[in-house]
């Protein structure tokens, strides 16, 4: 049996209950070893096989996996691997083998790095979606969602895997958007060495620059990060739902 599991956005304590107690039942591990934390390494059973994936290709994880069918393998990916996991791609060589494997969620990058910033994505009269997205760099990206379009949408953004396109990141919110907004963006959202960045399309591209962040960080977008707002109906009290009776 084979489990993806998300190990979380860095904080090793952010893995799920359910996915530390099946790390620690595991006979081998595969794990993401240039985003994902050796420190989970530490909760593995004694004598567990340990590959570090990072300089492993897909037809080499496969064969770890199927040449050990009867054993328990965690493929331990960061995040949440069902988001820019390349687990899809696993999974459909594991069916060609008739190798069992189960999906084990995690905290994403993204919730973590709004989580940083103390925010909400959603906000009543200001937006109820939230976009995920990148902008293409070697992996393409349909035209059809291209940035500048998305951000014509005016929803709240979490952009991955592009902080080191900060310009045209930039460049295209600011088509999209036709106007000034807040953007933040969060360096290794929960390690010890987390940094964030507050500001606006006018001037993130310089503190990015100057910060020398080039990696690792998710860029948040949208009125969300700083405005008035309405509150939500679910505590009002004039408001009654199945649970509670209004009290105006």
């Amino acid at each position: 049996m084979v489990y993806f599991i998300g190990a979380g956005p860095g904080d090793v304590d952010l893995i799920t209950v359910k996915g530390r107690e099946t790390l620690k039942k595991a006979d081998i591990v595969i794990y993401a070893g240039s985003l994902v934390s050796s420190e989970h390494m530490t909760f593995c059973k004694e004598g567990a096989e340990i590959y570090n994936s990072a300089k492993m290709t897909l037809d080499e994880v496969i064969k770890v996996m199927a040449d050990n069918k009867d054993k328990t393998i965690v493929r331990l990916h960061t995040g949440d691997p069902a988001i820019y996991g390349a687990i899809k791609e696993q999974m459909d060589e594991l069916d060609k083998y008739d190798i069992q494997y189960e999906v084990i969620p995690g905290v994403s990058s993204f919730t973590a790095a709004a989580s940083a910033i103390k925010k909400e994505f959603t906000l009543p009269s200001i937006t109820q979606t939230v976009i995920l997205t990148r902008v293409e760099g070697r992996t393409k990206v349909p035209e059809t969602e291209d940035l500048e379009k998305l951000a014509g949408i005016g929803a709240s953004m979490a952009i991955f895997l592009s902080i080191s396109m900060i310009d045209k990141v930039v460049e295209k919110l600011r088509r999209g958007y036709g106007r000034n907004v807040n953007i933040a963006v969060v360096e290794r959202a929960t390690w010890q060495d987390q940094r964030v960045l507050l500001g606006t399309l006018d001037d993130i591209s310089e503190k990015v620059k100057e910060a020398g962040i080039t990696k690792c960080a998710q860029i948040l977008v949208g009125d969300f990060i700083d405005c008035e707002y309405e509150k939500s109906k679910l505590y009002d009290k004039s408001f009654a739902h199945m649970f509670r009776d209004s009290q105006v």
